[in-house]
């Protein structure tokens, strides 16, 4: 584990929170990638999972963004973020190897 969190969830989770990176993390004045799939520019809202939020709230980061959104409301699984993260695209693609051929 990167962030020493208690309150991770084992799936990504929509809560409508959204970040806004302000540029000020040295040598990033112009995006932040938190990980491949999370580039943040400065200044653009960015729609977040509720894990991404707490990484990025409860953590060294947390001066370097604005925060938009609480917890009061979940819309389920966070489009395009976690189930498949990062071990089931690797399982996936093992067994369409092993059905091709």
């Amino acid at each position: 584990r990167l962030f020493k969190l208690d309150a991770l969830e084992s799936a990504c989770e929509d809560y409508g929170q959204a970040v806004v990176y302000k540029g000020t993390i040295p040598r990033r004045p112009y995006a932040f990638d938190l990980d491949s799939h999370h580039h943040i520019e400065k200044g653009k809202i960015f729609p977040v999972c509720g894990n991404t939020w707490r990484m990025l709230e409860e953590t060294r980061f947390k001066k370097h963004f604005d925060f938009i959104g609480d917890m009061s409301c979940h819309y389920g699984i966070f489009d395009g973020c976690g189930v498949s993260l990062p071990f089931e695209s690797a399982k996936a693609s093992a067994n369409a190897d092993s059905t091709s051929g």
